[in-house]
């Protein structure tokens, strides 16, 4: 028993040094997120389902889909480490926290791992989808 003692702890040891670099990241400040996004439209995913599509603009402005067609315009604003959106007719803001990795953004909503976190699936080459809007009879 005492000789399994090193073996545990030299796993535990390691099972910690491997999570350093998830404990270890920095959110994304609003200057950071404004360098990486703007000018670009991103494509999202969450628990490997495409979940949106988002085109940023000068001045902190954005538009977002739902990849259904219907865009919203909204603005973004930094608030501590998040980065909140504004957008017309959803609600109240919507806050997440942006992380830079290896493979894109990470966004994590309102800094809940239980929540929704979302992964960038990469750059759209071509411009977003938006209908016009509804016409009612």
């Amino acid at each position: 028993m005492i000789a399994a003692l090193p073996r545990r702890l030299g796993l535990a040891a390691l099972a910690v040094l491997a999570a350093l670099p998830a404990l270890a990241q920095t959110p994304m400040n609003g200057e950071e997120f404004d360098a990486y996004t703007r000018g670009k439209t991103l494509y999202f995913y969450s628990g490997g389902v495409a979940y949106g599509v988002e085109r940023y603009k000068p001045d902190r402005r954005v538009t977002w889909s739902f990849l259904d067609g219907e865009c919203k315009d909204g603005t973004w604003y930094e608030d501590g480490d998040r980065i909140c959106f504004v957008y017309e007719d959803l609600g109240p803001d919507q806050c997440w926290t942006f992380y830079r990795e290896d493979g894109g953004l990470r966004a994590m909503f309102q800094d809940d791992p239980q929540s929704t976190t979302l992964y960038e699936a990469g750059e759209a080459q071509e411009p977003m989808s938006c209908l016009g809007p509804e016409v009612g009879v």
